[in-house]
């Protein structure tokens, strides 16, 4: 090798070892051709170790049929390919390269594959540049957190964790537009605690809080995922039961009185026992709103209410 050679070998490993990019270049065979400093630096696989061997054989993260079926429009069309963290986190499993100040682990990465064209214009090997972006992802999860908590936050009331009232009503609107396309039967169901102001009156309002807290216990113990529970206001709440006649929400809510009945609120020392009242409706198709259908249930708890509190009442049929 004559001294020009050299030379150009020696700028060239300078080059390929300062860039802050990953640059690896595979055969057909995906056998390793080129390993610079930056996968040497992030795998601990030196290039001596390496080139000249399969690729799949130091990386077990990597699924061989996925990635020879993402290489092969490089090959066969000379065309790029782009692999993005938002679809796949990483290529390669590399650590973090802030382990302490990074919220995460690994090492988000973008992946450029292209081809590389021999004099005679095939294509026989490829290059893979393997971008660090791991600032970047964590911001974009960061911010996507975030939407997350103030989405759940708007829509969750801060005291109970259950649905908001606005956010529930909401849900029940929709619930009336779907009841009234399906055959499914479908129950509303509404519900206070009884005595309220004397509880607050006698223990305080932190103590009335407790108790609003421990219905929304029972109420989430005692309905399904597929229910929609949620705080109607002050120590009022608002149940939709789906797929239940009146017959069989009203076992829910024989479930969630007797429940109540029977439960205690320790509060600076004292025992406080409340009870609760329900009134149901069922769906009908003579509701003309879901505002009508909600009502009824309203109704049937005022009835509840008059007739004692302490018990479930359902709806008459309109």
């Amino acid at each position: 090798m004559n001294m020009d050679n050299v030379a150009t070998l020696h700028w060239q490993q300078d080059l390929l070892s300062s860039l802050e990019v990953g640059i690896v270049v595979l055969d057909r065979h995906f056998t390793v051709q080129v390993w610079n400093q930056f996968m040497e630096n992030h795998s601990d696989i030196r290039p001596s170790q390496i080139i000249g061997s399969n690729l799949f054989g130091h990386f077990d993260e990597i699924n061989e049929g996925w990635l020879k079926a993402k290489a092969e429009p490089v090959f066969n069309l000379q065309s790029p390919v782009f692999l993005i963290w938002e679809q796949r986190p990483y290529l390669f499993h590399f650590g973090s390269n802030r382990p302490i100040t990074s919220d995460s682990t690994h090492m988000y990465q973008n992946v450029t594959m292209f081809p590389l064209s021999d004099a005679d214009g095939t294509v026989q090997r490829l290059c893979m540049l393997v971008y660090d972006v791991t600032d970047q992802a964590i911001g974009k999860l960061r911010v996507d957190r975030l939407n997350d908590e103030l989405k759940y936050m708007s829509r969750v009331d801060g005291l109970t964790g259950l649905y908001n009232r606005r956010y529930w009503q909401e849900r029940f609107d929709n619930t009336f537009k779907l009841a009234r396309r399906r055959e499914q039967p479908v129950t509303a169901m509404m519900l206070d605690i009884d005595h309220f102001k004397k509880i607050n009156d006698a223990y305080g309002h932190q103590a009335g809080d407790k108790v609003i807290q421990a219905l929304s216990s029972i109420l989430q113990q005692s309905v399904r995922e597929t229910d929609l529970a949620g705080r109607y206001g002050g120590e009022e709440f608002a149940v939709v039961l789906s797929d239940s006649t009146a017959d069989t929400s009203l076992l829910v809510a024989e479930r969630i009185r007797s429940a109540a009945e029977s439960m205690q609120v320790e509060h600076e020392g004292q025992a406080i026992t409340f009870t609760v009242s329900l009134g149901l409706a069922e769906f009908n198709r003579e509701y003309s709103s879901a505002m009508l259908w909600l009502e009824q249930a309203d109704m049937a708890l005022y009835d509840a209410k008059h007739n004692g509190r302490n018990q479930a009442r359902v709806a008459a049929i309109a």
